[in-house]
């Protein structure tokens, strides 16, 4: 028989491999950790460095690697069948994080123009594989895309696929925040911030002019968030140190059954990024005692709402604003949106487009 594993991550990226470090270095009780890729001297490195910075750092956590093709269901099935994971890390995606920035052609400029969510398909596809074979091979645990999970999520359960939550995004900006303030207490410092705020803190601050998240310490307020976090720049490639790290403890948590705080992005299927509590292997919104539910998730979702891609409870996903106007000019059909349940015809259409644009030069 198999052996059962606490945390099986999909993906052997940049992203995941700092995933898989951390877990290495912080795990306090023995933890099974199982990376599944396609590329075999990727793997096999990943595995061999995790298990070494294990033994550095004096930790129980044990790493093994699969390798796997995840162009089909049948696989992903399998190995989930057979290992039997308490918690599923999605980190495998067929867009780089690096779009953010890349320059000089056009499918770059039509993502720096309409925003990330130009990209929501080419994160959800392989997202949304690993969450339908999960329900497959019948077996409930915590599933976490790391993919886009601003909005990729919000799609995942339009299409009745269970997803706990997201890692990074709002997680980097909490966890600065906190930093800066040199406040460690989980819950003390309550952020509430959609992808989008992240462009503003990497900008100089005589260069920021908003959107601002919202910030709370010890349940009230912050006034002025512009000139609270003025400290707080972010590097303008992938915050990786932080937001691969952030959701460690989380899944620390959920494979032992244990209780956390902090911030994700995409709580249950939720656009945006939330304050969270895992309670009794429960993860809700844990938000200021000023903040009412229905106010957090309509704050959040009006920034897809102004530009990005909203899904309603019905699965119909639809482009708004400047990314609807950019992706109308390129192909008017990819712009009418389309339903959750077509992620696999719309992917191939899209993946059309964005070899088209990438092969011009930007305009």
């Amino acid at each position: 028989m198999a052996e059962k594993l606490d945390v099986l991550v999909f993906g052997t990226g940049s992203f995941a491999a700092r995933i898989v470090f951390d877990l290495a270095a912080t795990a306090a009780r023995p933890v099974s950790i199982g990376i599944a890729g396609r590329n075999l001297e990727r793997l096999s490195w990943l595995k061999i460095a995790a298990n070494a910075r294990a033994t550095v750092f004096g930790r129980p956590a044990r790493f093994l690697s699969r390798r796997i093709d995840m162009s089909s269901s049948d696989p992903i099935v399998e190995l989930i069948s057979e290992h039997r994971p308490a918690v599923i890390v999605q980190a495998a995606s067929s867009q780089t994080s690096a779009v953010i920035v890349t320059t000089g052609d056009a499918w770059s400029k039509l993502v720096a123009e309409g925003g990330l969510s130009a990209t929501a398909i080419f994160q959800a596809q392989l997202s949304a594989r690993v969450a339908r074979a999960a329900d497959a091979a019948r077996h409930r645990c915590h599933l976490i895309n790391c993919c886009f999970p601003d909005v990729v999520n919000s799609l995942l359960a339009a299409a009745g696929l269970p997803v706990a939550c997201g890692v990074g995004n709002i997680a980097i900006l909490s966890n600065a925040f906190a930093g800066e303030l040199q406040r460690p207490a989980p819950g003390e410092v309550k952020v509430l911030a959609h992808y989008h705020t992240l462009t503003t803190f990497r900008k100089q601050p005589e260069m920021r002019r908003g959107p601002w998240p919202r910030v709370w310490i010890a349940e009230e307020e912050v006034a002025d968030v512009e000139r609270t976090f003025a400290g707080v720049k972010i590097t303008a490639e992938p915050a990786i140190e932080i937001s691969g790290a952030s959701g460690v403890p989380l899944m620390l948590a959920m494979a032992a059954g244990g209780d956390w705080r902090g911030h994700v992005p995409g709580p249950l299927g939720l656009t945006g990024g939330y304050p969270v509590a895992l309670r009794a292997g429960v993860l809700d919104l844990d938000l200021p005692a000023s903040l009412r539910r229905d106010e957090a998730v309509a704050w959040n979702a009006r920034f897809e709402e102004e530009c990005g891609l909203v899904v309603s409870e019905r699965g119909e996903a639809r482009y708004t604003g400047v990314l609807r106007d950019r992706l109308a000019e390129a192909s008017p059909e990819l712009a009418k949106g389309f339903h959750v349940r077509d992620l696999d015809a719309v992917y191939s259409e899209m993946s059309g487009l964005r070899a088209r644009l990438q092969a011009q030069r930007a305009s």
